[in-house]
């Protein structure tokens, strides 16, 4: 991956061509060489056949239909077919070897751009919509499959047929041929101009399809909200700005592609005319035979249909290279949280360990969320955090988890450093409930058995009943396989939230993080989940996050939060007693209640 593909010494971008196809070849096509070679040779003799039936086409002029010979007949006609049948035979069987590593090296190529994503840092998605980083596993690698189908087979097959037809014009006669190819170098310069101007627009294109998926995404996952705003119209004017910016830089690439093979034509159309008016005054004179012009002129008429394809896989080439730039800009992104060098243990009991933020500092875009922030959780406690919105509470839990790392300042769990953790030795320390409860279009029991994949059906059961879902399942004719639907669309937000707990208590991870776990239950429902996670804290740390105060009166410590420092610290009925910013949120809360 250190090859820079984008680097180029001439002003073709020769080198970044290199860079790139050694990319693909030396971490996706290398494996399947042996069938890449076969295809290769397939489509050799395949070239091959349009050089042997110009070369035929000399004896039967010549010697059957101008001489008459009935003998030369048969063979004539059996090495015809046996041209046309060869040539089917290896058609097939390059296309089917090429297709197959093709579908193979797509379907790896996606694996791996989605298995770096996984390791990149949340802020990266933050920037990234959905909808583009779609475009770029699916779109951009199917484009790129070009190389390989189009590209890397198309060039060679034609390259041998071009040799193999030069080799039966040459053998002709030499003059004849330079007459029908000299205007071949008239097309270098225009050629390469038309290269640059695809590779722009291609580039444009998958960008603006990108910009397309995004629109997509956020109208699906967004339509309820949309129709209760009357936003319809105005989401389809969007859509179709976003349609129309992708035709046109799409027309224009396609415009540019098809120029290039067109221009070979007008390169045909000089050397015919001149192979005409030349070779045919050497016929009339006598000097060469019907059979020998004849096979001379079917062997340049074929000539100009593989230089036609050339011309297209140079177009295609383009389109390739600018989706595997795409791509490879994915790779070159690399995380800023990960792993140290030397990984440290946690020494004991994780049940045990304090939780300590010593003067921590977190920014985000360069604005401050947490301000020389610290505090100590007690092993075994429950410590809730409040305040109002944009405090730094929810930051708390991104921090200590890893998703964001401090600044400045230093978090710590039991004796060691947060970033002095392995990241899932420390992520496998939470198990986590947040407000808005995420779900997977799977079914309930996969959702819930998310961090614990072998969990027997008892304690999936077990976490299920815990939770207060064993009504819902129960009711349900598929149970635990019901879908959740995308994005837990076809669970109430109650639903979804009993669902993430059910996930948290069965992971039985020694420190417990609640971020509004109980906000979209009912107070029936509440009640009930309220006391499954008192009974899952009992012996573990629980830091809380709660705008409903009632939910916390309980906790051992309430850390009470303003603008992303600690402004007090106590227990429920200390807090009130002093008055400040607790008292003032309960009073506020309560006297809407």
């Amino acid at each position: 991956m250190s090859t820079n593909p984008n680097q180029t010494d001439t002003p073709d971008g020769v080198v970044g061509n290199r860079a790139l196809i050694g990319w693909v070849w030396r971490d996706y096509l290398k494996r399947h060489w042996p069938k890449v070679a076969l295809a290769l040779g397939l489509m050799a003799i395949e070239g091959s056949m349009l050089g042997a039936l110009s070369y035929v086409i000399k004896p039967m002029f010549d010697t059957v239909f101008i001489a008459g010979d009935s003998a030369a007949l048969i063979w004539v006609a059996a090495a015809l077919a046996a041209i046309f049948i060869l040539r089917a035979v290896t058609n097939f069987g390059h296309r089917i070897l090429m297709f197959g590593v093709g579908l193979s090296v797509i379907t790896q190529m996606q694996s791996r751009i989605v298995q770096h994503l996984l390791t990149l840092d949340s802020s990266y998605f933050n920037t990234n919509p959905p909808g583009t980083l779609i475009e770029r596993v699916r779109g951009d690698t199917t484009v790129a499959n070009q190389i390989w189908m189009q590209v890397l087979g198309s060039a060679w097959r034609e390259m041998v047929a071009i040799i193999a037809l030069l080799g039966v014009a040459i053998s002709v006669d030499w003059r004849w041929t330079v007459v029908a190819l000299a205007g071949v170098p008239l097309l270098v310069g225009p050629i390469l101009i038309m290269q640059r101007y695809v590779r722009r627009k291609a580039f444009a294109a998958r960008e603006a399809a990108a910009q397309l998926s995004t629109r997509l995404d956020e109208i699906f996952h967004g339509v309820n909200t949309i129709k209760l705003n009357n936003a319809e119209a105005h989401e389809d004017r969007r859509f179709g700005v976003a349609v129309n910016r992708y035709f046109r830089q799409e027309m224009k690439a396609r415009v540019g592609s098809a120029g290039i093979p067109a221009s070979m034509d007008v390169v045909a159309a000089i050397g015919f005319a001149g192979v005409v008016l030349y070779g045919g005054s050497e016929i009339i004179d006598g000097k060469k035979t019907v059979g020998e012009f004849m096979s001379f002129f079917t062997a340049i008429a074929l000539l100009f249909e593989p230089l036609r394809k050339l011309a297209n896989v140079s177009a295609a080439w383009q389109s390739a290279r600018a989706s595997l730039e795409r791509i490879r800009e994915i790779f070159d992104e690399k995380p800023s949280i990960f792993a140290p060098d030397v990984v440290s243990v946690l020494s004991g009991d994780a049940t045990r360990a304090d939780i300590l933020f010593d003067d921590v500092v977190v920014k985000y875009g360069g604005e401050p969320a947490l301000r020389g922030f610290s505090f100590v959780a007690k092993a075994g406690e429950t410590t809730a955090f409040v305040g109002a919105s944009g405090a730094g509470k929810s930051t708390i839990f991104s921090c200590l988890t890893r998703l964001v790392d401090a600044d400045s300042g230093v978090v710590r769990v039991g004796d060691v450093a947060t970033n002095e953790l392995g990241l899932a030795d420390l992520r496998q320390l939470f198990s986590v409930v947040t407000q808005d409860a995420p779900m997977f279009d799977e079914s309930l029991a996969d959702n819930i058995r998310l961090a614990e994949r072998d969990a027997s059906d008892e304690r999936v059961a077990v976490a299920v009943e815990a939770a207060y879902l064993t009504d819902f399942v129960s009711a349900s004719p598929l149970g635990l396989q019901t879908p959740a639907g995308p994005r837990g669309a076809q669970l109430s937000g109650g639903q979804r939230q009993r669902v993430a707990i059910a996930r948290a208590l069965l992971r039985d991870a020694p420190i417990l993080l609640l971020d509004e776990a109980t906000s979209a239950l009912d107070a029936a429902s509440e009640a009930h989940v309220q006391q499954a996670l008192e009974r899952l804290s009992e012996g573990r740390t629980t830091l809380v996050i709660a705008h409903r105060l009632s939910t916390i009166r309980s906790a051992d410590k309430i850390v009470v939060m303003d603008r992303g420092r600690v402004v007090d610290v106590g227990r429920h009925e200390e807090l009130l007693a002093r008055g400040g910013v607790y008292a003032g949120l309960y009073e506020l809360q309560f006297s809407k209640d």
